[in-house]
């Protein structure tokens, strides 16, 4: 009888590699950076902190406006986000997920200093790359090649949308994954009544920031610097703001059933800036008006 159940444990324990490896049963809220200056600011106000280094990414557990959390950093671009973000889910009872960081501006309404938090999120980058029929002619693919919807190419670009399997049997193809709805509402409750900043050492932003609440976004693996496709990804996908990791989060957080939200100011506009790129001067100030309002927000949450 005990051998039996000895066999039936070590089986569930290896067939359960993600159950075997958890590492804290408090329900926790994710809250993720890309790379470290965006997670300063968050990482200093957390009481109680406690790390765990597993797969090659840090987690740090702690209170942060009196919400249990743990902290990481999703390491820069699609692949490590997603890849870091199931880790933590693997391995945390994490009851929501919160992104704060930086972005590049996309909608001409919007300034650097402005945080924006997107409803949905797409992957611009995820297309089909045309068939050249004739000089700067394009002949586009058919069928399951296109996404679900009839989006704007660029040149030999056409969007598609991402295959996504939530359950055997559940296939879909998704161009847009959405932010939780309750959390949008709390980010709206929140928008007007924090201080952002509008100054770093001797420079000044030309308005006063704020936070946006609404609209699309769009992430990839590209750092964008590039008016054309900047123009292209307002135009085709509405977009108020492009980065490099929030879709991957959006994706890994639909598929097991997480609330997801994004918290993105802008340290540059994407190609848009009057001069060369602003984000070296004010990635510092973006990541701290990004951390301020996710901290109002943590704090408004149930």
């Amino acid at each position: 009888m005990m051998r039996s159940l000895l066999i039936a444990l070590c089986v569930l324990t290896f067939a359960s590699p993600a159950l075997a490896q958890r590492l804290d049963e408090t329900p926790r809220t994710a809250v993720i950076s890309a790379f470290g200056p965006e997670m300063t600011a968050l990482k200093a106000a957390t009481a109680d902190r406690r790390e765990y280094v597993q797969a090659g990414a840090t987690f740090t557990t702690g209170t942060l406006e009196g919400k249990p959390v743990v902290l990481f950093l999703s390491g820069m671009s699609m692949v490590n986000a997603a890849m870091t973000t199931q880790a933590a889910l693997d391995r945390f009872r994490v009851t929501r997920v919160v992104f704060s960081g930086i972005a590049g501006g996309v909608d001409p309404a919007l300034d650097v200093g402005d945080v924006v938090v997107a409803e949905q999120w797409a992957q611009y980058l995820e297309n089909a790359l045309a068939r050249e029929v004739a000089p700067g002619k394009f002949e586009p693919p058919q069928g399951e090649l296109l996404a679900t919807e009839k989006l704007a190419p660029f040149g030999m670009m056409y969007p598609r949308g991402v295959v996504v399997t939530r359950a055997p049997g559940q296939v879909e193809r998704r161009v847009w994954f959405p932010a939780d709805p309750a959390m949008l509402n709390t980010a709206r409750e929140v928008a007007g009544t924090v201080k952002l900043k509008r100054c770093v050492a001797e420079r000044c932003l030309a308005k006063e920031p704020r936070v946006v609440v609404g609209g699309n976004g769009v992430s990839g693996q590209s750092f964008v610097d590039n008016a054309a496709v900047r123009t292209w990804a307002y135009d085709a996908f509405g977009a108020k703001v492009l980065d490099m990791e929030s879709a991957a989060v959006a994706q890994v957080a639909y598929v097991n059933g997480t609330p997801f939200i994004a918290f993105r100011s802008l340290s540059d506009l994407a190609g848009g800036d009057p001069g060369k790129n602003q984000a070296l001067t004010f990635f510092q100030l973006a990541s701290d008006n990004s951390a301020s309002v996710v901290r109002a927000f943590l704090a408004a949450l149930p």
